[in-house]
């Protein structure tokens, strides 16, 4: 098994206490930067003796760093990937299909099994969710949207490539 780090950065769009939580239900390392940050005193409205402090968090910069484990599936397996005409068609797992949005098919692999997907000839992956059976036919092994075919493809005009699979555990 390989474990790979994946940064999540979040630019504003969760708290300190947000990124705080998920750091320590997932028992992983939090770095965070606070811009702008502004602290103010007033005092209470309602009780008057009591004094009130208050942090306003302009910007938040957190850096989440989170392992996942893939457990090796196959190696040497041919992927393809779909072709054009079948964006907006409905897949078998029932949702519509999207070139660019990284996705994959497999014939034996549950719905939403997260994959991770490596080029054998330049080492670069990717991870896709797979959402449709296929590809029907013997030689091939896995059908990936167009998007992350290419993000990967050595040669971005062959319609295959030699790849090993490998599965997110959980």
């Amino acid at each position: 098994m390989k474990k790979f780090i994946t940064l999540l950065l979040f630019l504003g769009f969760a708290t300190s206490a947000t990124a705080q939580i998920i750091a320590a239900t997932k028992q992983i390392p939090l770095v965070q930067k606070a811009y702008n940050t502004k602290a103010t005193i007033g005092k209470d409205s309602i009780r008057k003796n009591r004094i009130l402090a208050e942090v306003q968090e302009k910007k938040i910069d957190s850096v989440i760093a989170s392992v996942e484990i893939y457990k090796a599936y196959k190696k040497a397996a041919h992927a393809s990937y779909y072709a054009d005409k079948f964006t907006g068609k409905r897949t078998s797992s029932g949702s519509r299909f999207d070139n660019n949005k990284y996705t994959a098919a497999h014939k034996k692999l549950p719905f939403g099994t997260i994959v991770k997907v490596t080029n054998e000839k330049n080492g670069k992956s990717v991870v896709v969710e797979i959402t449709d059976r296929g590809p029907f036919v013997k030689s091939r092994e896995i059908d990936l949207s167009k998007r992350a075919f290419m993000d990967i493809a050595t040669n971005k005009g062959s319609g295959g490539m030699l790849v090993t699979i490998e599965i997110l555990s959980k």
